[in-house]
């Protein structure tokens, strides 16, 4: 999956934005203003192309038994957070996709009663 796909995809979920809180390098979508996804830009162009998933605990230390392309979040909290190598990896474009539906899915789950209700009535 090339950086564009990977960017429209997250955009044309509902209330998702995207943004760079950290660096100018480091590209963050978020839900409701809550993370779910986390691009290394400098590193992708640079043929290391990953990103940082939010996983429910028990799946995540499945995945990275199954999988060399997951391993725990880098600069993450590692029981939460994994970090998915996209290219050169066993990680195919099929899997990447359940892998941020799931960290989306996530995040939304614990959004308040409040912002659920916002998601919920939001255009997009």
């Amino acid at each position: 999956m090339q950086i564009d796909e990977l960017r429209d995809f997250c955009m044309e979920k509902k209330g998702v934005t995207e943004h760079f809180p950290f660096d100018k390098v480091t590209l963050v979508f978020k839900v409701m203003g809550k993370m779910f996804a986390l691009v290394g830009l400098d590193s992708w162009e640079q043929g290391v192309q990953k990103i940082n998933l939010k996983c429910d605990p028990e799946w995540a230390e499945e995945l990275r038994g199954e999988h060399e392309g997951v391993n725990s979040g880098w600069h993450m909290n590692k029981r939460l957070w994994n970090t998915v190598t996209v290219n050169d990896s066993d990680v195919s474009d099929t899997l990447l996709i359940k892998l941020i539906n799931h960290s989306y899915d996530l995040v939304v789950e614990g959004l308040t009663k409040k912002l659920r209700e916002a998601l919920n009535h939001s255009s997009k």
